[in-house]
């Protein structure tokens, strides 16, 4: 098979500018102040002022520095090289104290020195992972004894059907990697940029059992039948910031969220 981190972080680092850019991330109100974390993360994720967050797969920051905002010491992840330059950038605009690392996420405990008190990671992040299992080692072996994971996605049912959600076409179950030639961004449908991904789909079953193994205790485990975001095509905001696709109305999961403890 084809190296996977070199095609995808080859796709994400030409994404950044136009995520950067676009409505979607909105990222001039954020420097304005808007905090990017959904309500549902932010309940899980409960007061982190004086918390050392560790964030995994960060993207270009505004989560992390959401959180840094909220008076978190935390520390970002990334394997964009583009991605964590306009993090550190905001960074430093903003006068926030987070830190960003750019490694891959399997590398991450080769760049900390300290254990954390929360984990958290969100949306569109465990697809491009083939190995959950050291996914769940990297986030036990990062967190102190009673520490926390926060983590939400999208539901593995999304990524069932094909990009329009007129038919199934993926295996619900962790099957061959995924190669599509793609073009546009889910923040801007329209952008000319061309690319390649390499992804799995990984079953609830999948995602909690690697957990558990790796002596992760489920506390808390919950499934929404809409996306926080409009991400997807065909896609209807039926209540603000709520967002189904509109064949399909609330008909399917589209994400879920969990919390674990470290034992």
């Amino acid at each position: 098979m084809e190296n996977y981190n070199t095609i995808n972080k080859t796709t994400w680092n030409s994404k950044v500018k136009v995520h950067v850019e676009s409505e979607f991330y909105n990222n001039e109100a954020f420097l304005a102040g808007h905090n990017t974390i959904p309500y549902t993360d932010l309940n899980a994720l409960g007061d982190v002022k004086g918390k050392r967050v560790l964030h995994l797969q960060c993207h270009f920051g505004q989560d992390t520095l959401s959180l840094a905002r909220m008076g978190a010491q935390v520390t970002g992840i990334d394997f964009s090289e583009k991605a964590i330059e306009v993090a550190i950038n905001m960074n430093m605009k903003l006068g926030l104290n987070a830190e960003f690392i750019c490694c891959d996420v399997y590398e991450t405990l080769k760049h900390i020195k300290e254990p954390f008190d929360i984990v958290y990671t969100s949306y569109g992040v465990i697809g491009w992972l083939p190995d959950l299992d050291q996914w769940a080692r990297v986030i036990a072996h990062a967190l102190r004894p009673g520490g926390k994971l926060v983590f939400f996605e999208f539901h593995p049912v999304v990524w069932m059907f094909d990009n329009n959600f007129t038919h199934v076409q993926y295996n619900y179950f962790k099957d061959e990697p995924i190669k599509e030639d793609e073009s546009g961004t889910y923040a801007d449908r329209y952008v000319e940029i061309e690319y390649s991904t390499i992804t799995w789909n990984h079953s609830l079953s999948e995602v909690i059992q690697a957990l558990l193994k790796n002596d992760l205790q489920l506390v808390e485990f919950e499934e929404y039948d809409f996306s926080h975001y409009a991400c997807f095509n065909n896609n209807i905001e039926f209540e603000p910031n709520k967002y189904r696709i509109t064949s399909l109305n609330n008909k399917i999961p589209m994400m879920y969220g969990l919390i674990c403890k470290k034992k």
